[in-house]
């Protein structure tokens, strides 16, 4: 791994201090940011998403779709766990804490916004850091790339269905033509220039080469947008910690539950461990990269589901180097 991935926490939590500094010294700078926008979405932060997600996508194999047929437990697994549970659950822990566990602590309309953030965080597994966490774990490279290329497919067509359903049921007014355009912009767009760039460059060793120079790009659109992020939020941050924490508790029950789940239907099931581990750390990990954009085009930059899905980011990467040491630790049970 280089060394942005290697010390990837620190990276984040530089970032996240950052952004509040830069948020409170030159607020002017983040108003013209936050202003940025055509169609609801955010010009700036659209940049930085594409960054992150397009090196990702790049190594997408449309032809390795056919190899399922080989192992279909693993995948199967991962399917029914980011699309008939992950999301439901999230939204009901959402609604469970902020509408019941912590109604006294804050307000009805403020609850709304963090379940909204929670259920977009919900509903998009992860498709890019799973790489990292596979690498981690010593995970099967090409499955782990089998696992994201249906990933992806599926995501094309039932993100936004989930999440328009899931925010209908918690009464929130879902604007269809921005869900969708956010997920063809952030996720179908980039899917097809990556394979694309594939088909252009041919070779495997070209391609290769290709993801090893812009690699780096994909981590440097995550700090800025956390950057970001966070200068939009530090306000809010500094005068409400303990909303940080609040909506952190779902995010993490949801995160050690799913990764529970998944990771022992695998065991059950007799997946390898070189399956199982990425299998479950896609279903715990979440692809908080569109799960932010679609806050952000949906309700705004200062919103609160665009915080609800911030604080995704700032539990993300501490939450799944625990469970890589974990797999890990637990590998020799699999043999």
């Amino acid at each position: 791994m280089s060394v942005f991935e290697r010390y990837l926490s620190l990276w984040i939590a530089l970032a996240m201090i950052g952004g509040v500094i830069i948020g409170s010294a030159v607020p002017a700078l983040v108003d013209a940011i936050a202003t940025a926008e055509v169609a609801s979405v955010n010009l700036v932060v659209a940049v930085l998403i594409w960054a992150m997600v397009y090196p990702m996508m790049v190594g997408v194999d449309p032809s390795s779709l056919k190899d399922v047929v080989k192992q279909p437990k693993g995948l199967a697994i991962t399917l029914i766990v980011n699309w008939l549970i992950k999301p439901f659950s999230m939204a009901a822990l959402g609604v469970l804490f902020f509408e019941v566990a912590f109604a006294d602590l804050i307000a009805p309309e403020d609850a709304q916004q963090y379940i909204a953030g929670l259920i977009l965080l919900g509903a998009a597994p992860c498709t890019a850091m799973v790489f990292v966490w596979s690498q981690l774990t010593r995970g099967d490279e090409s499955y782990t790339l089998l696992q994201v290329s249906v990933n992806d497919v599926v995501m094309v067509f039932a993100f936004a269905p989930i999440v328009a359903f899931l925010l209908g049921v918690t009464d929130i007014v879902v604007p269809w033509e921005t869900l969708v355009l956010s997920v063809v912009l952030f996720v179908a767009l980039p899917l097809a220039a990556g394979i694309w760039t594939r088909v252009r460059l041919g070779s495997d060793a070209r391609i290769h080469a290709f993801q090893t120079r812009i690699k780096p790009w994909s981590i440097v659109g995550l700090i800025a947008t956390v950057v970001i992020l966070f200068g939009l939020q530090g306000q809010v941050i500094l005068d409400r910690p303990q909303v940080i924490a609040l909506i952190a508790v779902p995010i993490l029950i949801q995160s050690y539950g799913i990764f529970a789940l998944a990771y022992a239907a695998a065991f059950a099931l007799r997946v390898p461990h070189r399956i199982a581990a990425p299998c479950a750390l896609i279903g715990t990990s979440n692809f908080f990269e569109l799960a932010v954009a679609v806050a952000i085009s949906l309700f705004g930059l200062n919103s609160g589901a665009a915080l609800a899905t911030v604080v995704g980011v700032l539990v993300e990467v501490p939450v799944m180097l625990s469970l890589v040491a974990f797999a890990n630790r637990t590998r020799a049970r699999f043999a």
